[in-house]
């Protein structure tokens, strides 16, 4: 086993926290905050935007199984890069599409990943994703966890995330855990 950790904000991270959970290799998703100036913040702090924090998830993963770059490539398609502070009706700061990667390998895998997504027009915009190193992640409050799994058929898990994963399935079937399909 190879375990290591990737740290994505895509938006809301009950969506990229559901996606991610159903990716072969992975082995937890931990819904957090990074990238701001107040320790250990509450998620009505970060929800204010004045924190700097953004949404993230934390993967745990098996390399062995799947590398970052696979990662990589399902966060970019599985959410809107290419809008500054937004994701659909999620609007701030806190929504901001981030990778805050471990090691250097990470920083050059991702910035080869927005290269070459940005040479392959997969994108109609530019990609605007910031990639920074990790500070300290803060997981958030014990109910964001496994959000989509406990809260299924609420409104907001029907309208916002399951699309989100039906489009993951569309695209990365063979990436998805055997036992889910």
């Amino acid at each position: 086993m190879n375990i290591q950790q990737a740290n994505f904000g895509g938006g809301c991270f009950w969506c990229t926290e559901a996606v991610f959970t159903a990716v072969k290799g992975v082995s937890s998703v931990t819904s957090g905050y990074m990238g701001g100036q107040v320790e250990n913040p509450t998620y009505e702090q970060v929800c204010s935007g004045r924190t700097g924090h953004a949404e993230i998830i934390r993967i745990t993963f098996d390399a062995n199984v799947v590398d970052f770059s696979e990662l990589l490539l399902i966060f970019f398609k599985t959410h809107d890069p290419t809008t500054l502070n937004r994701q659909g009706a999620d609007v701030g700061t806190q929504y901001r599409s981030v990778v805050f990667y471990e090691n250097e390998e990470q920083k050059l895998k991702t910035e080869e990943m927005i290269r070459r997504l940005t040479e392959e027009q997969v994108f109609n915009s530019p990609i605007v994703t910031e990639v920074s190193p990790a500070p300290i992640f803060y997981p958030a409050e014990d109910y964001h966890q496994d959000y989509f799994i406990n809260h299924r058929f609420q409104g907001y898990c029907m309208a916002v995330i399951e699309p989100k994963l039906v489009k993951f399935a569309t695209q990365f079937r063979d990436k998805i855990k055997p036992e889910l399909l």
